[in-house]
């Protein structure tokens, strides 16, 4: 069985007014493009926090209104949408992704739970996982850092029915320096570890970032037998829309690991 998803590889938004109208505009885009699913990059809305910029504190207004949206923008597209945001629990800004159902409710939150050490001082980490259902699939998400680092966030979600794990990131774009082919052996890790990811779980892999030229990674989706399925060109902002063979997606290597192993 087919699946057909988007990856939302956007220019970083100018604010988060901006990131809110970008991201009502690519979910309408990826429906008119037949896609079931879209991911959009690590806190796109409001946008992702660096710790050497001054940043406004936490909007909780300005949030439960850009959810509210992004879950209506989602129902009239009848598509599910996992949008990168932040939220306030207990007093403290988490990272998170929501995601919105083709009815246009909010199905739920996936706190990052593996905070990068650069991310202590401004977020608090998640306690907790789940995965979600869209049509034929079942998916989880791990953002960016544990993703990269913490193979077992996307073992947790394969062992559970995930087909798919999305996987929403943010690279600080640094000019001048993208790679020119994706896996060359002179790029960071991270492209590799975005291939592994997908062949130790016999999974569906699919990485999102912001588009910028100088990023050490663009977004990508891996297939389970770790191979390159489609990738966006660096620096190039667009959608990502491929058609994934859930069938393939069997998760025999994560259901394999013994207890304690």
């Amino acid at each position: 069985m087919n699946l057909r998803i988007a990856l939302a590889n956007l220019a970083v938004p100018r604010g988060r007014e901006d990131a809110l109208a970008a991201a009502a505009k690519a979910i309408a885009e990826s429906a008119r493009r037949g896609a079931e699913i879209v991911c959009f990059p690590e806190c796109f809305v409001p946008g992702y926090r660096v710790a050497a910029a001054p940043a406004p504190a936490a909007d909780p207004a300005f949030l439960e209104r850009a959810w509210s949206e992004l879950a209506a923008a989602a129902g009239k597209a009848g598509i599910t949408a996992i949008v990168g945001t932040e939220r306030v629990v207990d007093g403290a800004r988490r990272l998170t992704a929501l995601v919105a159902g083709p009815a246009g409710g909010i199905l739920g939150f996936q706190d990052k739970v593996q905070l990068d050490p650069s991310e202590e001082e401004l977020y608090a980490p998640g306690v907790d996982r789940r995965v979600f259902q869209a049509g034929p699939a079942t998916f989880g998400v791990v953002i960016c850092h544990e993703g990269w680092r913490y193979p077992e966030t996307v073992r947790w979600a394969v062992r559970r029915g995930a087909q798919i794990v999305f996987h929403p990131h943010f690279d600080e774009a640094k000019p001048g320096a993208y790679p020119a082919e994706f896996g060359d052996p002179a790029n960071s890790f991270h492209e590799k570890a975005m291939l592994c990811r997908a062949a130790e779980n016999t999974c569906y892999f699919a990485s999102v970032n912001c588009a910028g030229a100088g990023s050490a990674t663009t977004s990508a989706i891996a297939r389970p037998d770790g191979t390159l399925l489609a990738h966006q060109p660096y620096g190039e902002a667009g959608l990502l829309v491929a058609d994934l063979d859930l069938g393939l997606a069997t998760g025999l290597l994560a259901k394999r690991l013994r207890p304690g192993a």
